[in-house]
């Protein structure tokens, strides 16, 4: 349910973007952010991670930031190359997830460490975008933001090539 209503605010956090309301926008990132914390809470308490949960949850996760990425790129707040980066790595995994599967191979979904850093870095420049206008230090620690997202998601990027590489070749 928690998974929906992040898909759901999605349409409307672009309209935000859009219309340039980066307060809106803001708090609706927040919202899809606490959302995505509680339904991990909820499912580790309880006990109750499904199959199906592991690979929408991701799925919301990354349709939120690409729209981020993409939207934030055509209003002319993020460069083009960055939101190229971002959609061209989740582009990657998914293609080489899908190859995997079709050759019945069946990938555990489990992010590592640099995809941990790659996503922290992503929803960072985000958050520190959207608060550029509030004080300058943000700002400035926005350029530094997008720059170590570039950095992070080619490296996780090649990291996952890598990683199917390895396994088509029958070494993992």
């Amino acid at each position: 349910m928690m998974t929906l209503i992040r898909v759901l605010l999605i349409p409307l956090f672009v309209i935000f973007i859009i219309n340039k309301l980066f307060g809106w926008a803001l708090i609706t990132f927040a919202v899809a952010g606490i959302t995505d914390g509680i339904d991990g809470l909820i499912a580790r308490i309880t006990r109750q991670r499904t199959e199906l949960g592991a690979y929408l949850d991701p799925i919301a996760d990354k349709l939120l930031l690409i729209a981020a990425y993409v939207t934030l790129a055509i209003i002319e707040i993020l460069p083009g190359w960055l939101a190229v980066i971002v959609v061209t790595r989740d582009v990657i995994i998914l293609l080489g997830f899908l190859i995997l599967t079709l050759l019945n191979y069946r990938p555990k979904i489990q992010p590592s460490l640099v995809s941990k850093v790659t996503t922290f870095f992503q929803i960072s420049t985000i958050l520190l975008v959207f608060m550029a206008d509030y004080a300058l230090v943000f700002k400035q620690l926005s350029v530094i933001a997008i720059y170590g997202t570039a950095l992070f998601t080619i490296i996780s990027g090649s990291h996952y090539i890598y990683w199917g590489a390895q396994i088509l070749n029958g070494k993992k």
